[in-house]
């Protein structure tokens, strides 16, 4: 059977680079949305809690709702309808009309749009959003942003992160006037944390480098991680493939000799893409993908009853023309998983 092995040592050594860079485990929060980069929501939530994280990230309250015992506080950053709440819940407010929607007496972080012009209320309109807020007893927890080119060496990381400053000063202005606590301000995802000398924010909200990746990390020379997800594969059937033979969906892998190949359980069903033909993918131990992969299927040239299918992702999102992020993302939540 499929399975998904999580390292629990390369997970832990993530959580320290981080810590380390961040200032101190407290001011990090583990970004555990779309099941956790697809490495298992509950899995890696009950490891970062174990390692001494308290505060994480997700997507919706359902997700929220699984790990809401693991962690003081919970950022949830795209639910609209909250059909439920907890002490511990932060909803994220990504524009001004959701504002009177809002159940009153929760806690909420307003996101600044800051440049990325993607979810957020303009710096314009901070104040207009903390009275309307205010009006209906939501309290703001937190103030934060998101780097839109964090990762690329471009100017719009210090542009963003000058907006954000001056947002802060507003947003400490307001508070003064209103006579309210100062939320938490936070911007830094994982590139920009590891592009911060003397990180001073109140946590950063740390995702891919939790699971051992940083897109273009040669760049800024960024440390190195660990990746924390190897993806193993059973063995269906084996053959011997005779010279001239070819194998799988439109024949498209021919082999020169006779040779042995097995199946094995993982297929785009799975989430493991299908290769374009034009680059070939060889397993961390030397064996070929051979010809089209399946739905629930793929051939490789080896009859070992269990394979590595990677234990790092970079080749396949080079070969696929993506990121890391959509690898991992994509593997179907079903495969069963194991810390080891």
């Amino acid at each position: 059977m499929a399975k998904i092995l999580l390292n629990k040592e390369n997970l832990f050594y993530n959580f320290g680079v981080i810590s380390k860079q961040a200032g101190s485990v407290e001011k990090v929060a583990v970004v555990l949305k779309d099941n956790a980069y697809g490495h298992g929501l509950l899995e890696i939530a009950t490891l970062a809690n174990e390692f001494g994280i308290k505060k994480a990230v997700v997507k919706s309250i359902d997700e929220a709702l699984v790990i809401e015992k693991l962690f003081d506080d919970i950022l949830i950053l795209a639910q609209k309808d909250i059909h439920t709440y907890s002490h511990a819940f932060h909803i994220a407010v990504n524009s001004l009309d959701v504002i009177e929607t809002l159940p009153e007496n929760i806690k909420v972080h307003i996101k600044v749009d800051t440049g990325m012009h993607r979810n957020g209320v303009s710096p314009k309109e901070i104040e207009e959003a903390f009275l309307g807020l205010y009006r209906r007893n939501i309290q703001v927890t937190g103030v934060f942003t998101h780097h839109k080119c964090a990762d690329e060496l471009t100017t719009d990381f210090y542009w963003q992160k000058a907006v954000f400053s001056r947002v802060k000063e507003d947003v400490k202005r307001i508070c003064e006037k209103l006579l309210l606590p100062l939320p938490a301000f936070h911007s830094c995802n994982s590139a920009a944390l590891f592009r911060t000398s003397n990180f001073d924010e109140d946590f950063a909200r740390v995702g891919i480098a939790t699971y051992g990746y940083l897109d273009n990390a040669g760049i800024f020379k960024f440390p190195k991680l660990k990746p924390v997800m190897s993806l193993w594969a059973s063995r269906l059937a084996s053959r011997v493939l005779k010279k001239g033979q070819s194998v799988g969906y439109g024949g498209t892998y021919t082999a020169s000799e006779d040779m042995s190949v097995s199946t094995y359980d993982v297929g785009y069903g799975d989430g493991f893409l299908r290769l374009n033909e034009k680059n070939k993918y060889t397993t961390p131990k030397g064996f070929n993908v051979l010809g089209k992969v399946s739905m629930d299927n793929l051939v490789l040239n080896t009859q070992e009853e269990e394979v590595c299918i990677f234990d790092d992702v970079h080749a396949l999102a080079e070969i696929h023309d993506t990121i890391t992020y959509e690898i991992t993302t994509t593997l179907n939540p079903n495969i069963k998983k194991e810390i080891i």
